[in-house]
């Protein structure tokens, strides 16, 4: 089976690597091959993380260039680095929500306009979905839950490998029961976001 290529990215404690091990798990759930590759750079300081994932067969984590089917950007700076990844077969899943980087916050640099980097991705992928994910994880109960709409964003694009149902469960094996109902108004809230788009 050809693997289905998954580019996640982001900062430091947005819950990349969590989202990352729901999708592995769920892959074994569904009896598909998985190999993960993980960076976290300066992850405790507010640094890039970033995860590469194959669904099927593969021989190794990393994504080959202008090869991923899907990118999810929990930070949007983080899609502009990604973009080596995607090419025009790819889809784009994208928190609008800004995390300053600390070069940044000093004033040396300034941040691109949040449409100019969806301009930017629009030229070079098959779809981009845009939204604040940071706003519907609080009106879900918990900014925390800001992962898990992005994986229920993902879950609702067309082509994606696995099965909703199946995610859903791996979500409450693998995460802590008492932010469990948050986080599935979460996930079910990212997933009615594309659905409606």
């Amino acid at each position: 089976m050809k693997p289905y290529n998954i580019y996640i990215s982001g900062v430091g404690g947005q819950g990349i690597i969590k989202t990352s091990t729901v999708i592995g798990e769920s892959a074994m759930k569904s009896n598909m091959s998985f190999v993960m590759s993980e960076v976290h750079g300066m992850a405790q300081r507010g640094g890039g993380v970033s995860t590469e994932l194959k669904i099927g067969d593969a021989h190794s984590p990393i994504i080959e260039y202008g090869s991923a089917d899907l990118l999810i950007s929990f930070e949007p700076l983080e899609d502009l680095r990604a973009i080596p990844k995607i090419s025009h077969k790819t889809t784009v899943i994208m928190n609008t929500s800004i995390i300053y980087p600390f070069n940044l916050s000093a004033g040396k640099h300034s941040y691109p306009n949040i449409e100019d980097i969806i301009k930017e991705l629009d030229n070079k992928s098959l779809k981009v979905y845009a939204f604040n994910a940071n706003q519907i994880a609080k009106e879900s109960g918990h900014l925390l839950s800001m992962n898990m709409v992005m994986l229920g964003a993902a879950a609702a694009v067309n082509g994606f490998i696995l099965e909703k149902e199946v995610v859903i469960d791996s979500m409450k094996i693998n995460l802590p029961e008492k932010s469990l109902d948050i986080n599935l108004r979460a996930f079910e809230s990212g997933f009615d976001s594309i659905k409606s788009s």
